[in-house]
């Protein structure tokens, strides 16, 4: 089964020439954004691989890379409602973004949302639907990734996201800063290519395995 999100249609490839001029701001088409992703196929139709745009605007390549990965969940899980579930709120929290404009960060969530949410037949009012809002949260940062710091002037923290089974996952926090400069650890081979030989990435924080409704509860107390 092939799944069939809606596609947002095409914003102009500039806001404005103002926003150009400020922020160097220009939006990549889709036609180029699938090219792109047509080179790295493989992972991108792969469930827990990890994407991170620096610089994601309204996320047209986050939109694309969660179809694809929504797609993978569907032709794998599409027997088992809770399995589908759960690896496509998997497949979404493998999915990050860095954006310098406030408008940009917020259209970016709400679009990756829709496909999220469209994708599930879910409403906002949904325990998994508020899950992704809580993640969202956390993966899409609004924030310099050339100054590696969030709007609040803070450090850009990442939240890594593992899926146990079982309706469980596992959350660890990571420096962005520190997880940038390890790539310089392994420069003449893989970044983890010592993995399993002592610990690249020490998270600063590990919490407690959470299942769905955790994590609903949680966006609900952020939002009061």
């Amino acid at each position: 089964m092939r799944v069939t999100a809606r596609r947002f249609p095409l914003m102009s490839l500039i806001k404005s020439q103002q926003r150009v001029t400020d922020h160097g701001e220009v939006f990549t088409p889709a036609w180029m954004v699938d090219a792109m992703l047509d080179l790295v196929k493989d992972e991108s139709e792969r469930i827990d691989s990890r994407f991170l745009e620096p610089a994601c605007g309204s996320g047209n390549f986050l939109v694309c890379v969660l179809q694809r990965k929504l797609a993978a969940v569907e032709l794998k899980y599409g027997q088992s409602d809770f399995e589908r579930r759960h690896f496509a709120l998997y497949a979404l929290m493998c999915i990050y973004g860095i954006e310098l404009l406030a408008d940009n960060i917020a259209e970016c969530r709400a679009n990756l949302l829709d496909i999220f949410a469209e994708y599930l037949n879910i409403e906002t009012s949904d325990d998994l639907y508020r899950a992704a809002f809580y993640v969202l949260s956390w993966n899409l940062v609004h924030g310099d990734a050339l100054k590696m710091l969030a709007s609040d002037g803070q450090p850009i923290t990442f939240a890594e996201w593992g899926y146990l089974g079982k309706g469980k996952f596992q959350r660890r926090d990571f420096n962005f800063e520190v997880l940038t400069g390890s790539s310089a650890f392994s420069a003449e081979g893989s970044l983890f290519a010592h993995l399993g030989k002592h610990e690249i990435f020490t998270p600063t924080k590990t919490y407690p395995p959470m299942t769905v409704n955790d994590l609903a509860s949680l966006h609900l107390e952020a939002t009061g």
